[in-house]
């Protein structure tokens, strides 16, 4: 099916509810979305368009033209015909192929079912037919199938909740609301049938997070943001139901106006290949002008003496014409040396590549049952060659799961104890985890293992209150019963969930809020706080507040933030408290701790009247609105009372530390990105080890323009100038890239010779066994060498990432190493032609005859070049299998089946004019002289490379060469390694601000818009889970210099 397109400019969308008529004059894209590139009708023409980009295509498209001319066609057209078509042919099934599972896939999301309003009642619609100005009815856990302005929710006042982890990927549950006026529909379809309002908002844009619109309804207008509007790829959570209309579909959606158009993607080698192609072009135009000069030199001098015995045309009497036509015979003739095969063969090794990445059982994830998937086959090379890798942090190096893992009250750490020897000791490695048992609403999944927090509590200690209040009334997280009556938490970010739960499970437990309410549950007895003022959090701030009056008609200002801005906001009476304080930040923060501090302020009655009246009016302005209320904020946020700090553990993904550091030792550049402070980022970096203690210097980047920014990066490069590089080499696309200079090799050894008779060119190998070369007698033996070759095992190339670094540096497919092949192939080709050339130079054969026929030279060449390549192919490959040996020496013994098929009688009864030389085969390879020419050619061509490669092995050995070596050492007897005892690092850094990182939800909960008049459907609390560390760092330091210690190299391995 084919979708329908927008019109091409849009400055503003009006879009009538209930009204397609009204709507579809504008010519709206309808919910049809395509990521395909091609259809039936586009396939051919795009397809081939793109293969012909390839230099080695155009040529050889070229070339098929030139031999249609009868003047200059020295070789019959299936001779290239045959090999483009089937290069051609492959690649094209194998980009349809590609191409089909895109389309299948969005089938899949097209035709997705939703309840749309049509004609008054709902009726099930496939995704792409819903229309712009439809109205949607969502459920529970169900994909948004377009962006909605939401019109009403199961929920009070119109809220419902989304998860945007297709979209931002963000776990956290986000919360939207409808206008009043519009929330008031519910779900009665008749008032939602006849609901005619007309949205004026901005065109389609790519903005995740504004929006601009007008609703308007009633007679009155109602101004419409981001917090109004659903996106395509959310998911509804914890919200029974949803009404909600299509602003935008399909291609006009955020999330398509982020995914950008599919390009046609090339990669490195690709583009390095089509350079070297153009070379090779060049060289065989050279060639072509200097044999057709030749030509008209000797057609001038020479050529006069045969023109009386020969039938020579007019036109053909003219040396220069001659010259000419010679040229491109000679083109035709050597046509052999552009590697077109090749890119066919990398096209079905990629194939076999991206099969092995979905089979890969290593990268199978059990607990999701997901396996790798590679969703491209025209990239898998680019793996090996990555030089820098950009990750998310948040979902990506950490689990998103935060757990309350020590705190500092009042001067003194909980988490901690003094080991009795004055040293101390991380408390969840020495006692039991506490008891919560006594709490029948604690959280069993979160622990806690220092005891003397609870005793603290037990004897009444005031700070410990304060701050334990402190953290279960100073949030926005939501509370709700499920249907076992269990109390469960809606949070914004797992930090506050982190906290709010650890008050909860030493006694102070958040139970409910109303708009002017918290109520908790103090140590059995319940407290209800009036909330006076919220002063949310923002990424300016950093910190968030609450006002409230405790039964005894106290005002509290409660607030934690980050501690780099709370600090700054301290009575100077905390001096001491701050010192200590600051102290244990640090030690938190060095053991990867994301860190808050605690504050609060007594307010007095009046000044708090007279502050809240002047926060009213500021609420009032239209002008400068958002600067006043900060103004005030920072007003009362001042002469704060320290409490103490949290650290919470953001839990890192399980083997994210091995697998950064495995990428650092393969000298791969990693840049996290994330939406935290500095301290934080740091801290992280710390944690997963980008960053490590032996570093000499960490350089903050900052600056608020692009020149700026440079000047600071240009100053961190000199400073790091003579810092030496980390050692690492290269192991991934070895085998890949080994395997494209081979198959340079055997298309440049195989460029033909010509003889020249009467003045016209004649190949030495006849055009049959020039159109299968390629295709048939070599192409298996490469492919199989492509696909299953490894220089070292699996376990060896994660042992050593080093191995890694020729791919980056291009070490295996360059340049110079081309010119290596093309000078391998000149002078394996020159063996080929002059050895049987001297050989049979006035030979008589066993049988008495001469032997020095055309036809028999030709054999003899032939025999000795698949031989030739065979055994190279054979000495390239460094992991034999089944699947080797049988394309190897198949395609040997394929060639000589062919062989003598085509000089049978048998082939000649039915083809007379193809093939003529009946029984040569047969009597030319019957003499043990054409044997050892084979032979000795063979050996002559081979025996270099083998020299070549002894004495590199022996005397320069790469890393790999060496633990080849030591691989094959292993197989006999494998040496245990021992593991040292994982240190803890201490640094001085400091761990940053744990709130989410957008605006909050303050103004929503006072409100009291997000008050939920029942319980809501079942959902689960707080997963949290222990992140098992282990020692292997270490370790492998210790191995990776160990091994390349030994390897006498002259680098050294740097973490």
């Amino acid at each position: 099916m084919f979708c329908s397109k927008k019109k091409s400019l849009e400055v503003e969308r009006i879009v009538k509810a209930n009204d397609r008529e009204h709507n579809e004059k504008f010519q709206y894209a309808d919910n049809c979305i395509h990521t395909s590139k091609y259809n039936i009708l586009t396939f051919l023409p795009i397809n081939l368009f793109e293969q012909f980009q390839r230099v080695a295509n155009a040529y050889f498209l070229f070339l098929l033209i030139l031999q249609l001319i009868p003047e200059i066609s020295s070789l019959t057209w299936f001779t290239t015909m045959v090999p483009l078509v089937l290069v051609i042919t492959m690649t094209a099934v194998k980009d349809a192929t590609d191409d089909y599972f895109r389309h299948k896939s969005d089938n899949q999301v097209n035709n997705r079912l939703s309840e749309v309003l049509i004609d008054s009642k709902l009726q099930n619609e496939k995704w792409m037919n819903v229309k712009v100005g439809d109205i949607v009815k969502l459920e529970n856990n169900q994909f948004v199938a377009a962006d909605l302005l939401l019109l009403s929710s199961s929920e009070p006042h119109g809220l419902c909740y989304i998860e945007t982890a297709e979209l931002d990927g963000e776990t956290n549950l986000k919360v939207r609301h409808a206008l009043s006026v519009t929330s008031e529909l519910g779900a009665d379809i008749s008032r939602l049938a006849k609901f005619d309002g007309t949205v004026v908002c901005e065109a389609p844009n790519n903005k995740l997070d504004k929006f601009t619109g007008v609703l308007s309804w009633k007679d009155s207008k109602h101004s419409l943001n981001n917090e109004k509007i659903i996106l395509r790829g959310c998911i509804l959570r914890n919200t029974s139901w949803c009404f909600g209309m299509v602003i935008f579909a399909g291609p006009d959606t955020k999330l398509m106006q982020n995914s950008g158009k599919t390009k046609f993607k090339r990669t490195s080698i690709d583009r390095l290949m089509n350079t070297l192609v153009l070379w090779i072009f060049g060289f065989l135009v050279c060639m072509g002008v200097i044999l057709a000069i030749g030509n008209s030199i000797w057609e001038n001098q020479v050529g006069d003496q045969f023109r009386t015995f020969l039938f020579w045309n007019e036109g053909e009497k003219n040396s220069v014409f001659s010259g000419f036509l010679t040229f491109w015979s000679y083109i035709i003739i050597l046509n052999t040396v552009v590697p077109i095969s090749l890119y066919v063969s990398m096209e079905v090794i990629r194939l076999g590549h991206s099969y092995f990445i979905n089979w890969d059982r290593k990268m199978y994830y059990p607990e999701k049952a997901t396996p790798a998937e590679a969703r491209t086959t025209t990239l898998n090379e680019e793996l090996g060659q990555i030089e820098y890798i950009f990750s998310d942090k948040t979902g990506t190096l950490t689990e998103n799961i935060m757990t309350f893992k020590k705190c500092s009250i009042n001067g003194k750490i909980y988490g901690e104890a003094d080991d009795g020897m004055g040293q101390k000791t991380d408390m969840t490695k020495k006692n039991e985890p506490v008891d919560f048992a006594v709490n029948p609403q604690a959280d069993r999944t979160c622990q806690f293992s220092d005891h003397r927090l609870m005793e603290s509590i037990k004897l009444g200690d005031s700070k410990v209150y304060e701050f334990l209040r402190v953290l279960a009334l100073c949030h926005t997280v939501m509370s709700e019963e499920n249907s076992a009556g269990q109390l469960i938490y809606q949070v914004q970010s797992p930090d506050e969930g982190a906290l709010v739960t650890a008050a909860r499970n030493l006694g102070f437990i958040f139970k409910s809020r109303t708009s002017e309410t918290i109520t908790i549950e103090e140590l059995g007895t319940l407290v209800t706080y009036q909330l006076l003022a919220f002063l949310d959090f923002n990424n300016i701030r950093k910190r968030m507040s609450v006002i409230v009056r405790n039964p005894e008609g106290q005002i509290k200002l409660y607030s934690k933030g980050a501690d780099t801005i709370l600090f700054e906001k301290l009575h100077p009476s905390n001096e001491d408290l701050l010192t200590l304080t600051t102290d244990h930040l640090s030690e938190f923060a060095g053991e990867g701790l994301r860190t808050l501090a605690i504050a609060y302020r007594d307010l007095d009655d009046k000044y708090f009247k007279e502050w809240h009246k002047m926060l009213e009016d500021a609420n009032t302005l239209i002008d400068e609105r958002d600067e006043r209320v900060a103004g005030l904020y920072e007003e009362i946020e001042r002469d704060l009372m320290l409490l103490g700090a949290t650290a919470v553990e953001d839990k890192l993904q399980e083997g994210v530390i091995e697998t950064v550091t495995n990428l650092s030792l393969a000298n791969i550049k990693i840049w996290v990105l994330t939406g935290d402070k500095q301290e934080t980022a740091i801290n992280i970096g710390y944690a997963c080890n980008m960053l490590t203690d032996d570093m000499n210097d960490v350089f903050i980047i900052s600056g608020n323009t692009a020149v700026e920014v440079r000047e600071e990066l240009r100053k961190a490069k000199e400073n790091l100038f003579e810092q030496n590089r980390s050692f690492s080499n290269g192991h991934v696309v070895f085998e890949k890239q080994q395997l494209e200079l081979d198959s340079v090799v055997e298309e440049t050894i195989t460029g033909d010779y010509a003889l020249i008779i009467n003045g016209h060119s004649l190949t030495v190998y006849d055009q049959w066994f020039i159109t299968l070369f390629n295709i048939v007698y070599t192409s298996l033996p490469v492919l199989a060498m492509g696909i299953f070759d490894q220089d070292v095992d699996d376990q060896n190339s994660m042992d050593y990432p080093q191995l890694y670094e020729p791919g980056q540096l291009n070490l295996l497919f360059n340049k110079r190493k081309f010119f290596i092949c093309m000078a391998h192939g000149i002078y394996t080709s020159l063996a080929l032609f002059f050895i049987p050339y001297g050989a049979f130079y006035n030979v008589a054969g066993d049988d008495g005859q001469h032997v020095a026929d055309y036809q028999s030279f030709a054999v003899t060449m032939a025999t000795s070049l698949v031989i030739v390549v065979s055994v190279q192919i054979a000495l390239d490959t460094s992991y034999w299998t089944v699947i080797n040996h049988v394309f190897i020496w198949g395609s040997v013994a394929t060639y000589f089946s062919i062989l003598f098929t085509m000089h049978s009688n048998g082939i000649f009864g039915i083809f007379p004019n193809q093939f003529p030389f009946v029984g040569n085969a047969r009597h030319s390879l019957a003499q043990k002289c054409i044997w050892l020419v084979i032979l000795l050619t063979t050996v002559a061509s081979v025996m270099p490379v083998v020299a070549f490669r002894f004495l590199k092995v022996d005397l320069c050995p790469a890393l790999s060469d060496q633990i080849r070596r030591r691989q094959k050492a292993q197989k006999k007897a494998k040496p245990s390694r021992s593991r040292r005892p994982q240190t803890r690092r201490s640094s001085s850094r400091r761990s940053g601000y744990a709130f989410a990182h957008q605006e909050g939800y303050g103004e929503l909960i006072t409100s009291g818009k997000n008050m939920r008049a029942k319980n809501p459907p079942p959902t689960p609390g707080l997963e949290k889970t222990l992140y098992n560390s282990t020692s292997w760092i270490e370790n492998l330091c210790k191995k990776t210099t160990d091994t390349v210690s030994s390897f006498s190299l002259d680098k050294t391995v740097k973490l």
